[in-house]
Parts: C-alpha cells; structure tokens; sequence
C-alpha cells in the first residue's frame, strides 16, 4: 500500500522520519494553515499516486473531561465559520447555496488493521479559539463536547476526496479549547504519544 503521511509543522512527526525513511514511507510538511496545506498538497499528488493519505498532528479539544495527550481518529472536519453573518445569525456556505464546508474521512480499498482509538469531530479554523465568549458558542453548537480543532485537517480530506483518495486523519489532543493558556498545554505529551501511534500503523502498512 502506498501511503502518503502529511504534517503541517515537523516537530509533529520528527521522531517518526527516520521510520519513514527506513520502510521508504513517503511524508510531506505542508506548512501551517489551510491555503498552504491545500497547495502543497495538490502540488504533491500531481507528482505521484497514492493508495491512503494519513494526515497526523496535534490539535485543542473542547470537552474539558477530555485525556490531553490522547489521539483520536476524526471522522469527518469542518471548514469552520465558512458562510455569512446575518446579523447576529450565521448563514452555512451549505445554506447559501455555494459549497460545501464539511468533508469525510474516506477508509481505504485495502484491508488496514489500525490501533483503535476514540472518534471525534474536526473543526478546521484559521482563528484557534482563545476567547470566553466565542468559545461559549462552539460549546453550544457542540454540547459533547467531542470536536477536535486544527488549522489543517479540512483541507487534507478536501483535497484528497476530491481526488478521489482514501484519507484519514489521527490528532493527539495538547491542550482544551478554552481562553488561551499556554501554562496548561502540554504539546511535549501529545506529540510524543502521536509518534507512538504513527509507528503502529506503519508496522501494519510496510
């Protein structure tokens, strides 16, 4: 299976490079955000072809209850806020008639024997959340608490499920979505236990 790791920053994956190297596992750092995620991708799939595309990294979860450090398996992400203000309404890209703003993840043809791990939603921002007020609204729009938020991953299952690629994405939670407070990240966890899990899955792709 040919498979294609993608990283926004490469702090995120390091310690897994020489493990991609070893089993000549294709990797590609995109760049922070999604206008850079989405070109650098697609400027990478026009070069070569793919059986599953695994986007990884860490990200901010919203459930305070939630085991900073876990990785989760998100199942489908959202471009977040993609629309209009209509005063103090919000009006859906969907609703206006001129995209789409949520895509799914796609499993692979092949059999894939994956670690398993807690599914979640993704909400794919450009502004990480930091404020009480807003916030309160991400909470009232997702009262389980169960959204993970990055700036990448919507982009990744864009581009792949418009071409037509398997595509799946795994982030290790660092820190909650709350008013910014870096005192509570904990970046060096998340990151580490990502890298544990990536090893996992290329024993069971190589």
């Amino acid at each position: 299976m040919k498979v294609l790791f993608v990283a926004a920053t490469q702090p995120e994956i390091t310690a897994s490079i020489p493990l991609f190297e070893a089993y000549e596992i294709d990797y590609l750092i995109t760049g922070v955000g999604m206008l850079a995620t989405t070109y650098a991708l697609t400027k990478h799939l026009q070069k070569k072809e793919y059986d599953l595309v695994i986007n990884v990294g860490i990200g901010g979860i919203l459930d305070p209850k939630a085991t900073l450090g876990t990785v989760y398996q998100i199942q489908n992400d959202k471009i977040f806020q993609f629309g209009a203000e209509d005063n103090d309404a919000f009006i859906s890209i969907e609703t206006l008639g001129f995209g789409t703003s949520v895509y799914p993840q796609v499993l692979p043809r092949k059999n894939l024997t994956l670690p398993s791990v807690p599914a979640a939603e993704g909400i794919t921002v450009n502004k990480v959340h930091g404020r009480r007020e807003s916030i309160q609204q991400l909470q009232s729009d997702y009262p389980t608490g169960n959204v993970v938020e990055s700036m990448e991953g919507v982009a990744v299952f864009f581009v792949s499920n418009n071409e037509g690629i398997p595509v799946l994405q795994f982030r290790a939670v660092s820190n909650y979505i709350e008013p910014r407070n870096r005192a509570a990240w904990q970046i060096r966890s998340a990151v580490s236990n990502l890298n544990t899990f990536i090893k996992e899955i290329v024993i069971n792709i190589r």
